[in-house]
């Protein structure tokens, strides 16, 4: 798959607004002491099973996810709080083959220049409703984050978890070529994507954009095995 034109936005959190949230079995990851959380609005392209041609209505879509940080034992990686995304087929694929919180929602993504608009509304039956508006843009050249900084700590993430109906922890491991990261700027008009589980994000956030990544994921694994 690859991943285009996205937006990192990242809060500072306080770690007990979050724990409850989070599998006790899995810990917060912390940069100096401080855990983060991330809203990350994107479009998926190429999306398809390896060495296979995409499967109509899940090859390309906009998605925004909220997450933040853990990690089990030595494998650190990304536990997501909620994933939107315009193809149903894709959402219903997630929820049941990787047992992560895909939700229905309804984007539009336009660009305009170095802009890029994204407006999103979760549809999703059955669930809090979310919203989301920004626009965001590049404000300087494209760089890799340098190993043991905050913004290393932020993006080169190769694993995410979850857990199944039978509470079972999986983690699937992803691989890329370090982010091609720009420092960035965003005007948030409407976020209450971490309404439904009692967050209230405030403050400007911390942004950085990339352009594009492609992106290969390996299968869902057991942590047990």
């Amino acid at each position: 798959m690859r991943w285009c034109d996205l937006a990192f936005l990242h809060w500072p959190i306080d770690q007990a607004i979050i724990r409850p949230l989070i599998p006790a079995d899995l810990e917060i990851d912390t940069f100096d002491g401080q855990a983060w959380l991330g809203i990350v609005p994107f479009r998926m392209e190429n999306v398809r099973p390896r060495f296979l041609p995409p499967i109509p209505g899940t090859g390309a879509f906009p998605e925004i996810n909220v997450r933040t940080y853990v990690r089990s034992g030595d494998r650190t990686g990304v536990w997501f709080f909620s994933l939107d995304a315009t193809s149903r087929l894709a959402v219903a694929a997630a929820r049941w083959f990787f047992n992560l919180p895909y939700y229905d929602a309804e984007i539009v993504v336009a660009s305009r220049g170095e802009s890029i608009d994204h407006r999103s509304r979760r549809v999703h039956r059955g669930v809090p409703a979310a919203e989301f508006q920004a626009t965001y843009r590049p404000t300087g050249a494209s760089a890799r984050a340098v190993a043991g900084s905050l913004e290393h700590f932020l993006v080169e993430r190769y694993c995410l978890f979850s857990r199944s109906p039978k509470g079972e922890l999986g983690y699937m491991d992803v691989h890329h070529a370090p982010w091609p990261l720009q420092p960035a700027i965003a005007a948030v008009e409407i976020n209450s994507m971490t309404a439904g589980f009692g967050i209230d994000l405030r403050g400007a956030p911390l942004v950085h954009f990339a352009r594009s990544l492609d992106v290969v994921a390996w299968p869902l694994r057991s942590t047990n095995t």
